[in-house]
């Protein structure tokens, strides 16, 4: 079975006051902790808003320009999933998650079997990496809003894989919260 992976980093940082892509955790940009993670998967990165300042983060990894991306968080799925081509699964990761660790996308990958999609869950609330099967890949182009896959996977079924054990969570949203971890 294929496998692809995208790498959500379009968004603004409005929150953030900027592009948080670019603010440094433990001495390197948020960005690149997520790179990192993804680089076994040849992931698609999509940029959006301050694209050409962030497209120097990326390496070799290729990329792709969400143009729509103010329309939310699914306009950057649509992107990265057209790049992809055709894949069974796409391994969806956040560029804002720095301390999630190759655990915890192990444990996702390795439950897949018999699912449509498969999430880490944190306490038992859902979160990411997100594991998108093929069935929930055909439902991508139709999403709309800031919500990425939230929606579609509403109508399949989604595994849940307890992660908290395997690493920290975290999504960087503001400048007090970088701080607050540093």
């Amino acid at each position: 079975m294929s496998l692809g992976c995208v790498v959500l980093a379009a968004g603004a940082g409005r929150r953030f006051g900027g592009p948080k892509q670019l603010a440094e955790v433990a001495g390197r940009p948020l960005l690149a902790h997520v790179l990192d993670l993804a680089a076994p998967y040849d992931p698609v990165v999509v940029l959006g808003a301050h694209a050409e300042e962030v497209r120097s983060l990326v390496g070799a990894a290729r990329v792709v320009v969400a143009e729509d991306w103010a329309q939310g968080q699914s306009a950057s799925l649509r992107a990265g999933i057209a790049a992809l081509g055709d894949v069974d699964w796409a391994l969806v990761l956040l560029g804002d998650q720095p301390f999630l660790t190759p655990e915890v996308v192990e444990a996702v990958l390795a439950a897949r079997e018999g699912a449509d999609a498969v999430r880490a869950a944190y306490d038992g609330v859902p979160g990411h990496p997100v594991l998108l099967g093929r069935r929930v890949l055909a439902e991508v182009p139709s999403l709309r809003g800031d919500a990425g896959a939230r929606q579609a996977l509403e109508r399949f079924e989604v595994r849940l894989v307890e992660a908290a054990g395997l690493c920290d969570p975290t999504d960087i949203d503001t400048r007090e919260h970088l701080e607050g971890i540093r």
